[in-house]
Parts: structure tokens; sequence; C-alpha cells
């Protein structure tokens, strides 16, 4: 009785075959571009949610007060990452970056509300933070205490997100940089 197998020519042509159609795919599918979209669908949940939770409270409690007693809505831009550029990144006009790595809802972490006077407490248990967190990749805030209003940004990294992507998302949300994701209160988000 003969024992049958695989020669070795056809051993190595089934392996070029399976490389070539791996490659194939990895080109086609570009997964680099599928983690970006994952950390921008991220970043379009966390913004969401601090964005509720901040018009809750602005909703809900008396005298709201959305820099923390400083009085530094006119002059702050507050980031939870270090290393971030003046005036956040360019973010937000003229004002001065302010760095606090900490993300407690209370008023003392990175957003100076104090989510926590909500009535039932606080909606998030703590403030989120971009899914890179550099000073490329952070989330940004900055308010108007007088007219209680504040937004959030966010940089986009896909292709396909971000500004002039397949669902550009940083120029069509309504504020004044087409290179940022805007989101709040503030009439065309020009914070």
């Amino acid at each position: 009785m003969a024992i049958k197998g695989f020669t070795l020519l056809e051993l190595v042509i089934v392996i070029g075959i399976l490389a070539i159609l791996g490659t194939v795919t990895v080109l086609v599918l570009n997964p680099a571009q599928f983690f970006a979209q994952g950390r921008d669908a991220t970043r379009f949940q966390d913004l969401s949610n601090l964005n509720g939770a901040l018009a809750t409270y602005l909703a809900t409690v008396t005298g709201p007060d959305m820099d923390g007693g400083t009085n530094s809505c006119s002059t702050l831009c507050y980031v939870g990452a270090s290393g971030v550029a003046a005036n956040c990144g360019g973010r937000h006009g003229t004002k001065t970056t302010t760095e606090d790595l900490t993300r407690e809802v209370d008023g003392n972490g990175w957003v100076p509300v104090n989510l926590g006077a909500i009535p039932g407490g606080a909606p998030l248990a703590i403030l989120p933070i971009d899914p890179i967190n550099d000073a490329t990749y952070f989330y940004s805030y900055a308010c108007d205490n007088t007219a209680k209003t504040f937004e959030l940004d966010a940089n986009l990294e896909s292709a396909r997100y971000a500004n002039t992507g397949t669902d550009d998302k940083e120029s069509k949300d309504g504020g004044t940089d087409a290179d940022v994701y805007e989101l709040g209160t503030a009439p065309g988000l020009s914070l």
C-alpha cells in the first residue's frame, strides 16, 4: 500500500497562494483604519454622554457653576491630557490651557463642574478621556459661565470621520472649527 501525501512543491504553492490572499486582504481592509474608526466611535459616545450630563446639570441645578467657582470660563479651556499646546491645541481662541489628569465628577476633575450636584447624583461615574489621550488626541472643555453654555471638542483620527472623509463629522457638526469634532450648547460652538 502506497502512502499518499503532498509533495513539497504542492505545499509551497498553497502557502504562496495563502500569503498572497492574506496580503491582499490586509491591503484592502486596512485594519489600522478599523481601529481608528473604533476609537472615533468611543469619542462620539464619550462626548455624547458628557454632553448629556452637562445638559442635565444645567437643567436641574439651581445656580449652575460651569467653571468650579474660579470665574475662569472666559480665560481658560480645560483638558484631561498632558502636553497640550496653548488654547487647548488651538481649539478655543485665545484661552489658556489648563491641564488636569484627574477624572472626578465632583468639580475636581478635568471638567470643573460638580456633576454630583445633580438631583439623584452624577450620571457619570468618572469623566471620560480620549482613547489615545495625548497632545494630539484629547478631549477639551470650554465654557461661558455668564450664558451658562459649554463646548466639548475632540480630534477624530479615522479617514472616514475626519474632515473631508466619507462620513465627515468634523466639518459638519455645526461648529466653527472644520478640523475638530465639536459638541455642546454654545451658539455656533464658538467657545
